[in-house]
């Protein structure tokens, strides 16, 4: 049950800087008030006053109000209209959808002499025969009914009929009392019939709570029953008929709010997320891609690795967090892991991560600890093109030997190397051919020995 208190009206005094003396206006709809209370004591002044959707089951405690000018009660349990003489401002009165039966009542608010409008429509007495003669009739001062006009001819007709209307509605509102006792004390024999069955749950609902808290766990059948039974009890209540009546009101409110509570205390328990299993017990490294990335690993020519990850191109690099280890990779990105399992070994000490500028992927470098050194394509030179090039002779290298390239224009400044002293038991070159060796002192050549005329002599 809420009640009006000093706060709540402070709170909903924001406009008046949180003064409620001077209060002309205030909200209370929907805070499912189930009394008026305080309102006469702490703003005299109100001239407007809402109260629409609420739980009120009586008007009271507003007679002070002697400038109040609109009171709004739509939608709450209000059976009887009373209390209201003192607000002599009264304008404007609205009961709409509320379960005045008594339609005799309306003749209290003869004395709100300042009464223009008033709202009746969604009542069982609106549903009265000769309903709008008689509010018409017994009301002189009314100019709205329902939102329809009263006009004069409307209302000359209505006193005249008056004598006859008033019998007719009060016979209806006998019967109407009648059948409201009866639903009266059909509804408090349910309600003493349910408060029985909850004793006899009790004892249930104790030791379920008492093998929780010695830490021993229901049987999955059980729990799987006992939530079936919840949704069977929880559809049986909706779909049960019943009379719309203030207890029928007040019991679906009351069931949603202890619905809202057990909700409320359902997402307050610490909810145990178990972590995701990374390593397993044995230390074998799993794959992992919580966030759903794509990416691509392959080799480069340098013996390194290169994870491209296609991470999120806006996102910022302040989230991303990198560990490179020697058998895997792990990236977490907004909290969320990435994992992958290299297929080599590599140096973490050495790899790198860089973040592209256009794509904003990430590319980590990892270079292979045990990598195999892969050589380098050969090089092809252009060789010179003589007149003695169809009388070369074709050599082959020995098994296990390369042959030196030489630029074959430097074979003439080779020649300078030997000093001129020397000329003499050297043959003379020839500079005609470039191609040919120098002439050097014989020796004892051996049998491995293969001449190659494109190199030079060594000196």
């Amino acid at each position: 049950m809420v009640r009006i208190s000093e706060d709540l009206i402070r709170r909903r005094a924001e406009h008046n800087n949180g003064e409620i003396f001077s209060l002309e206006e205030v909200s209370l709809h929907q805070q499912d008030i189930e009394r008026i209370e305080h309102i006469h004591k702490w703003c005299r002044e109100l001239k407007i006053l809402y109260l629409q959707n609420n739980l009120i089951p009586k008007i009271e405690n507003v007679g002070r109000l002697k400038k109040l000018e609109y009171l709004n009660l739509a939608l709450n349990n209000i059976e009887v209209i009373e209390n209201l003489e003192g607000c002599e401002s009264l304008q404007k009165l609205d009961l709409t959808v509320n379960f005045v039966g008594k339609l005799s009542s309306a003749e209290s608010l003869k004395q709100n002499l300042h009464l223009r409008e008033l709202y009746l429509v969604g009542n069982p007495c609106a549903d009265f025969q000769g309903y709008r003669q008689y509010v018409v009739a017994v009301l002189p001062q009314l100019q709205w009914l329902d939102g329809k006009e009263i006009g004069r001819a409307e209302r000359i007709q209505a006193l005249q009929e008056l004598d006859k209307v008033r019998g007719r509605v009060l016979e209806q509102e006998a019967e109407y009392l009648e059948t409201r006792e009866k639903q009266k004390r059909s509804g408090l024999k349910e309600t003493s019939a349910m408060l029985e069955h909850q004793k006899q749950e009790h004892p249930q609902i104790n030791q379920s709570l008492s093998e929780n808290q010695n830490g021993t766990h229901q049987n999955p059948e059980s729990s799987s029953k006992a939530h079936t039974n919840a949704e069977d009890k929880e559809r049986e209540f909706w779909e049960k008929p019943c009379a719309f009546t203030p207890e029928s009101r007040l019991e679906t409110h009351r069931h949603l709010e202890d619905k809202r509570r057990a909700n409320e205390k359902e997402s307050e328990k610490p909810k145990t997320k178990t972590p995701r299993t990374l390593i397993t017990a044995n230390g074998r490294v799993l794959n992992v891609n919580e966030p759903k990335l794509d990416f691509s690993l392959t080799e480069d020519e340098n013996n390194c690795m290169v994870l491209d990850l296609h991470v999120y191109r806006h996102m910022d690099t302040s989230l991303l967090d990198v560990d490179v280890q020697p058998t895997y990779v792990r990236v977490t990105v907004k909290g969320k892991v990435f994992q992958l399992v290299l297929p080599a070994e590599v140096t973490p000490d050495n790899s790198t991560a860089q973040r592209s500028q256009t794509t904003g992927h990430l590319v980590l470098t990892l270079p292979l600890a045990h990598g195999d050194i892969k050589p380098k394509k050969p090089t092809v030179r252009p060789t010179s093109v003589t007149s003695n090039q169809n009388t070369k002779k074709e050599t082959r290298a020995a098994p296990g030997r390369e042959l030196l390239e030489v630029d074959p224009g430097l074979a003439g400044s080779l020649a300078n190397i030997v000093p001129k002293g020397k000329e003499s038991s050297h043959k003379p070159l020839q500079r005609s051919q470039p191609h040919q060796h120098c002439g050097v002192e014989e020796r004892p050549v051996s049998k491995d020995f293969l001449d190659d005329p494109e190199v030079p002599p060594l000196m």
